[in-house]
């Protein structure tokens, strides 16, 4: 596919999210380093990763399928915030900036799988 991923809006945002969930498990208790943390972290690798990594692939319909596994981590990734407020891990504050973000790349992915839904042949 033509477009490199670095230009694609959503994957900027996705890498945003990334680096804004590092930053808030830092203060995380010692000994959720293997737990919350480690989940957190994966999950949000994993929705810039699969991104690119769909980018690089042959056809819409390949890309389509990791933008699908992008939007389920970002779904694992919520529920984990949630998790992490519930437990008083995170203030009000700092669980309403990253679920705004969180949503915002949510609805960006959305927007693109049915683009692509549309414009691929089954």
């Amino acid at each position: 596919m033509a477009q490199d991923y670095h230009d694609l809006v959503v994957w900027q945002k996705a890498f945003d999210l990334t680096v804004s969930i590092y930053q808030l498990t830092r203060s995380f208790p010692k000994e959720e380093t293997y737990g919350l943390v480690s989940q957190m972290r994966r999950a949000s690798v994993s929705i810039a990763s699969n991104i690119a990594e769909g980018r690089g692939r042959l056809n819409a319909k390949e890309f389509r399928q990791f933008l699908g596994l992008a939007q389920g981590s970002v779904f694992e990734l919520q529920t984990q915030l949630l998790v992490a407020r519930r437990l008083s891990m995170i203030s009000d504050n700092a669980f309403i900036e990253v679920e705004s973000l969180s949503n915002e790349v949510s609805k960006m992915l959305g927007s693109f799988i049915q683009k692509l839904g549309r414009g691929a042949k089954s």
